[in-house]
């Protein structure tokens, strides 16, 4: 069994198609999505299109709910002027976007269970299983680690929201996080000198004869291309997007 493990497209369509190219190369069984595949970018319904086609199941995000509802879940202190712009942000989304569209995201699910072989189950989930805005970074100290993810050891576990490809023992398995699609990026950078990263990430997962392997893979898109895309869009605040891919 070979699973591709997708996350956080945030409505980068052109990344999204260099990731699916490379998947149709990689002989994978099932794909599954951790969330966080529309609200951000320049391209939401290009992506959910693409979504679509690739039939797979999908978690809900916490930037999914909140396209869908404009209610703020998580309390990460975000200033007004950013609430601001990110609901403008919100509301260009929405406007892209058919009926359709929107029930299609709605169908998204709180967790996913897959089965690999034998009693060995991949458990998705976007911030941890009981919650889309629980953050789980690769320097989370042992006891935040255990208590999001204890319960659950189990099984594989996957996740996705930070942005943060990451391994992780827990018990005889593991957790991982494969990266984000649409926005990849550092988490050591000033926030006065921000950059996103070029190229669009996700992990396969392979279980097979009681063995199991891990693949993070990087695969570049044109960022040159994304600028003219967002340029090209009307998203608002463009600009502000466009400047995390200029260096």
């Amino acid at each position: 069994m070979r699973v591709a493990i997708i996350s956080d497209m945030h409505g980068n369509d052109l990344a999204f198609e260099a990731v699916e190219a490379d998947i149709q190369n990689q002989k994978i069984d099932q794909s599954v999505c951790l969330g966080d595949a529309v609200q951000g970018g320049p391209q939401p319904a290009q992506v959910v299109q693409r979504l679509r086609r690739l039939n797979c199941p999908v978690v809900m995000g916490n930037a999914d709910a909140w396209l869908l509802s404009g209610e703020e879940t998580a309390d990460e202190g975000i200033p007004p002027e950013r609430l601001k712009k990110m609901g403008e942000v919100r509301t260009w989304s929405l406007s892209q976007l058919t009926e359709e569209d929107r029930a299609f995201i709605s169908s998204f699910q709180p967790t996913v269970t897959l089965p690999l072989q034998d009693d060995l189950n991949l458990l998705c989930f976007h911030g941890s299983p009981t919650s889309f805005d629980d953050v789980i970074l690769p320097a989370a100290p042992e006891d935040e680690f255990q208590k999001f993810l204890g319960a659950y050891a189990g099984q594989i576990l996957t996740g996705g929201h930070t942005h943060a490809q990451q391994i992780r023992r827990i018990g005889e398995l593991f957790f991982f996080n494969p990266g984000s699609v649409g926005f990849a990026y550092s988490h050591n950078q000033p926030d006065d000198d921000f950059h996103a990263d070029p190229w669009a990430e996700y992990a396969i997962l392979t279980a097979e004869n009681g063995q199991t392997s891990l693949e993070f893979r990087r695969v570049p898109f044109d960022a040159q291309e994304l600028i003219r895309i967002y340029l090209e869009s009307g998203r608002p605040f463009a600009e502000e997007a466009i400047a995390q891919y200029q260096r």
